[in-house]
């Protein structure tokens, strides 16, 4: 134990309890070599430098002509045209006293200091007429204006979205270094449950939780070993969290983390781990428990089906960013105006399905009616969460703190 006691007297407030489960979570430090079509989603194991310039030559921004400003009198003029330049050619020369057509992209010849747009230019047979002089260097991109060889690119950390994928394609990248997959263990307890598609018995329920788990770890890149049911009973529990630890990364179970008779969880894993953590402040989702399995973290979330969704969010999508080595694991909030009120406080800090719109320009959030833990259905209303704080009432107009899906759920 440390001094995080855990007791069933006290409650951890959420930040407290966050900073607690974090500073429990060592990040990977290995590394796997992907193919860049395979990286997205991925975590970058270390900092990535340009191999290449970019552009690696002085190209055109737009179709036209490439010549030397000095050599179109002021007044405008014309020039014999000498060739063209598309891209993809090798540079060419540009002789003295003419120009050459060029397309957008295509190398600057040598010798030329300026592209003028097609649409400012009258071609006549092998001769091209200037109505001015353009001024020098226009419409062209430099070597080396977005990215020298050599340059930081992306840093080590970075969850590797699409415009990661092509700057590293622009730089020379054909592989990137990434963090391994987490291999992540679900375990879903209670007799109660029944597998999807099949005939639930008289009593039982369909384990919503464990496809819950299932689709939030996959959408931040995880493998998840198949969700399995934990049926109420100590031995078996003791027997499959220790098997699950053995296999995975991380093991994350759904309910029989509170107090009732059948709640095995907490005591298989003080006897075959360390808990470290247990009840947190907030509603939904109280008896939330964190700890360790020997080397593999643990995380027990309510059964709840809603207090599962809340607190995984709130804490499971944090630590699985910082378990694989994501620099950026903390969601972002904004603040918006609340279309609604509460009027009854509450000592503990309130997370409610809500839904967040446009309101000229204010972002204005509202509330699901029904906010009981089992209503599943509120979350698919949803797109983010209300933040509550304790002993707060609020009226409609106030501001309130929002965590949007957006944050929370990739």
């Amino acid at each position: 134990m440390n001094d995080c006691t855990v007791s069933q007297q006290h409650l951890h407030e959420p930040a407290e309890a966050l900073r607690h489960m974090l500073d429990g979570i060592a990040p990977s430090n290995r590394d796997d070599v992907v193919p860049l079509c395979q990286a997205l989603g991925r975590v970058l194991a270390r900092d990535v430098v340009a191999r290449v310039t970019t552009p690696p030559h002085d190209n055109a921004a737009m179709d036209g002509y490439a010549c030397r400003a000095a050599d179109v009198p002021e007044e405008g003029g014309t020039l014999p045209v000498a060739g063209i330049a598309a891209a993809g050619d090798a540079p060419a020369t540009l002789p003295e006293g003419s120009a050459m057509r060029i397309y957008t992209g295509a190398a600057v010849p040598r010798g030329a200091d300026t592209v003028v747009m097609q649409e400012r230019c009258s071609r006549s047979g092998d001769t091209v007429t200037f109505s001015a002089r353009p001024e020098r260097g226009s419409h062209i991109r430099l070597a080396g204006e977005d990215l020298n060889a050599g340059d930081p690119i992306i840093a080590g950390g970075t969850r590797l979205q699409p415009q990661h994928m092509a700057l590293a394609a622009t730089a020379g990248y054909g592989a990137l270094p990434v963090r391994p997959r987490l291999r992540v263990a679900v375990l879903v307890t209670g007799n109660e449950l029944a597998e999807p598609g099949t005939d639930a018995r008289p009593g039982q329920i369909y384990n919503s939780n464990g496809y819950a788990l299932l689709g939030l770890l996959q959408s931040l890149g995880c493998d998840v070993l198949h969700p399995q049911i934990v049926p109420d009973d100590l031995e078996a529990t003791v027997s499959m969290f220790r098997e699950a630890a053995s296999e995975a990364d991380f093991v994350i179970t759904s309910g029989g983390v509170s107090v009732g008779d059948a709640d095995y969880v907490k005591a298989a894993v003080e006897r075959i781990g360390q808990l470290d953590l247990w009840r947190v402040a907030i509603k939904p989702g109280k008896p939330v428990a964190f700890g360790s399995i020997g080397q593999t973290p643990f995380l027990g979330l309510p059964g709840n089906p809603v207090s599962l969704f809340v607190t995984f969010c709130l804490f499971g999508r944090p630590m699985i960013l910082k378990r694989q080595g994501a620099a950026d694991y903390l969601p972002r909030t904004i603040n918006a105006e609340a279309g609604f009120s509460v009027q009854q406080a509450d000592k503990r800090t309130r997370y409610l399905r809500a839904r967040l719109s446009q309101d000229g320009r204010q972002q204005r959030v509202s509330l699901f009616p029904d906010q009981g833990s089992g209503i599943i259905s509120s979350t698919t209303w949803a797109n983010a969460l209300a933040e509550i704080p304790p002993h707060r009432t609020i009226h409609a107009g106030d501001t309130v703190t929002v965590h949007p899906y957006s944050e929370l759920l990739t």
